[in-house]
């Protein structure tokens, strides 16, 4: 099974539009609605450096059975809004998968499984978390090392569940190379809040928000 992972990319660092020292971010992860485990993600700050480190576990069980077991550890250092470094692990059901590599200059060298590669100018990771991965048109896939060309697209304003609070979002398709990628931010603070992506044999993978950066100002105003 192939998931569509998220990646993390990061400038400055927003919990819908302020600044932090640290932020976190914990989603519950589901396969066509049955979960399967979790994606965590974490944000500090070291001087001009910004830091992310990122984990996710999902195990997919058929009769009580592990069919399918995914493991994805990921740290990556940015610097003026660009990627400093990145050093990604996945282990998915035995497959391991390696991605590696730092800014040289205006380029960036990458190390993946199909080789040795150099990215021209400021390099972006998928960024779901942040609105302006919107603007994009190249992004770094940190599970399998694909540069890959992408185009976003708003469809619309949903209201969409976070806990037992009912908030009004924006809805946007991210189209890339690998599929289409549904993404949900909050109308009020555009905070990141839920995320859709295709898994192999026409499957779903749904993220649902349990804890957003700082509970979130929005979350807070709504009770």
């Amino acid at each position: 099974m192939r998931i569509l992972l998220p990646a993390i990319f990061l400038t400055t660092l927003y919990a819908g539009g302020a600044t932090a020292e640290q932020q976190s971010w914990r989603f519950d992860v589901a396969l066509d609605g049955k979960p399967i485990g979790f994606h965590t993600f974490e944000i500090s700050r070291n001087g001009t450096q910004e830091i992310l480190t990122t984990e996710a576990r999902f195990d997919v069980k058929f009769l009580f059975i592990t069919a399918f077991r995914y493991r994805h550890n990921n740290t990556e250092v940015w610097e003026n809004g660009c990627l400093a470094s990145i050093d990604a692990s996945t282990d998915s059901n035995g497959e391991k998968l390696r991605v590696s590599g730092a800014a040289a200059g205006n380029s960036f060298d990458l190390n993946s499984g199909s080789g040795s590669t150099v990215l021209p100018g400021c390099v972006q990771t998928f960024a779901y978390w942040r609105p302006d991965v919107l603007k994009a048109s190249k992004l770094l896939n940190s599970q399998t090392g694909e540069y890959e060309t992408v185009s976003v697209e708003f469809e619309q304003f949903e209201q969409l569940k976070v806990g037992e609070r009912e908030l009004e979002a924006r809805r946007y398709r991210l189209a890339a190379e690998s599929g289409d990628i549904r993404l949900w931010y909050a109308s009020a603070d555009d905070t990141w809040l839920a995320l859709e992506a295709p898994a192999k044999g026409g499957r779903t993978i749904s993220y649902t928000a349990v804890d957003l950066p700082e509970a979130s100002a929005l979350l807070a105003n709504t009770q």
